[in-house]
């Protein structure tokens, strides 16, 4: 199920108003809620409280304010093109609003902040960004929107076409032969998308692994895509997050062998097929489950990607030019804290815990900031940020060997993740490397450690 579905063509519109408090209220019009939901000056009351303590705006022009209503579907969108532009007091240098986009979900629905991140994420990327801003006409702008939300077609050349069929044919042999359970696919080697050819592979599973925001889809389905960022052009650099993120969500398990097909991205040709033996890979993650799911009751899998996803930007970006180390502990908060203690006043207490979680958007520039404080980001297993600037007091006693070259955060991050069973997060400052940490085994995420691995 794709998000589109939440998204009527009527409700594409062009923005006439002045202001952001009259665009919010045209776009409201064109919702046709309920007269029990409230009136339209009501409901704009409530997204105005929620902009004063979190603003909505995403940055470059676009702005997503939202708010819960009692509405009889789960969701309900609205986009609005303001070719003039609005006034926006909650951007830093004050660019105008290009974009409104409106989202109304459900009281009671618990995937509300996982379809506000997925808005986010699409939002976000600079190639739709520059898309949906450069559109000359609202004819054009919906046809834009439709696209981005329904999904481009793959590449009908003729060549290009064949030379994949091909690759997939023998990607199918080598699958069988090796008695591989599963093909992942990386789909950034295609400009539009590769969905489609799920069926070439019999009874195996399919699995899709990408950085296209708009392949997300709705998250209140299962689904075989895997968003996973990469920060380099080596083909298989989203391996690694690729797998754990499969093993979290469960499709794919330990002691299975997936047939890899990639290729360069942005290519349109598939040039690649390998096998990876997921024991052997990735032995240090795999063991460490003693034969248990990867992760703990209580851990949601989508909190433990959008911690994938912050830590990849934090290592790549840093904050204001300069590297950042940083280490989130997530899991049972009654097991962690014990060997917790504040180290500054905790920047996150006393805010509404939907204000506090992980999947909240507009949280992770705040995350981002608060990463220079010494100390840990304790997340509860549903993504609520418990505290930062948190010291880890856990006692080495476990005998938990490190490599050398590694600190002080690494070994709390060890130590921490085997005795209070949950899982840690680091970001190396001096060399940018992500480590991940389940029953005190280490897995490096990252580049530097795939140019030493055997993949």
């Amino acid at each position: 199920m794709r998000l589109h579905k939440f998204l009527a063509k009527d409700r594409i519109i062009d923005i006439k108003s002045k202001t952001f408090e009259d665009a919010i209220v045209e776009l409201l019009e064109v919702c046709h809620l309920p007269k029990t939901t409230g009136s339209n000056q009501e409901i704009l009351q409530l997204i105005l409280e929620s902009e004063k303590t979190i603003p909505t705006y995403l940055g470059n022009g676009i702005a997503m304010p939202h708010v819960k209503l009692a509405i009889p579907r789960p969701y309900i969108f609205a986009v609005g093109y303001c070719q003039d532009g609005l006034p926006n007091s909650n951007s830093p240098d004050h660019k105008e609003i290009k974009v409104l986009f409106l989202l109304l979900s459900a009281k009671g629905g618990d995937l509300y902040l996982n379809v506000l991140s997925t808005l986010a994420r699409i939002l976000q990327d600079p190639s739709i960004i520059n898309e949906l801003k450069s559109q000359p006409s609202m004819v054009s702008f919906r046809s834009k929107i439709n696209k981005i939300f329904v999904g481009y077609k793959t590449s009908e050349n003729p060549d290009e076409t064949k030379f994949n069929s091909l690759i997939f044919d023998k990607a199918k042999q080598i699958a069988y032969g090796a008695k591989c359970s599963a093909v992942m696919i990386f789909d950034d080697v295609i400009v539009g998308d590769c969905y489609d050819c799920a069926d070439k592979f019999g009874g195996l599973k399919t699995l899709f692994v990408t950085q296209k925001a708009n392949a997300l889809s709705d998250p209140s389905t299962s689904n075989n895509v895997i968003f996973v960022q990469s920060f380099s052009a080596h083909r298989l650099s989203q391996l690694r997050s690729a797998i754990i993120i499969g093993l979290t969500r469960a499709l794919i398990q330990g002691d299975e062998k997936i047939c890899c097909i990639s290729g360069i991205t942005k290519s349109n040709l598939f040039d690649t097929i390998s096998v990876i033996d997921i024991a052997k890979e990735f032995s240090s993650s795999v063991s460490a489950t003693n034969g248990k799911m990867f992760l703990q009751d209580g851990i949601r899998p989508e909190v433990l990607e959008r911690l994938l996803a912050i830590v990849g930007d934090i290592s790549v970006e840093g904050r204001e030019g300069k590297p950042v180390g940083c280490l989130f502990v997530l899991g049972d908060i009654e097991k962690i804290r014990p060997f917790t203690k504040q180290l500054v006043l905790n920047p996150f207490f006393g805010y509404k815990e939907e204000e506090r979680n992980i999947l909240n958007p507009f949280m992770v520039e705040t995350v981002k900031e608060f990463s220079t404080i010494d100390g840990a980001f304790i997340v509860r297993g549903d993504g609520v940020i418990e505290s930062a600037g948190t010291m880890i007091q856990a006692p080495n006693n476990h005998n938990v060997q490190m490599p050398g070259g590694l600190g002080t955060r690494h070994a709390a991050a060890a130590i921490i993740s085997l005795i209070s069973e949950s899982i840690a997060i680091t970001v190396s400052e001096s060399t940018n490397q992500i480590t991940l940490f389940r029953d005190g085994k280490m897995t490096a995420l990252s580049e530097q450690s795939l140019s030493a691995s055997t993949i």
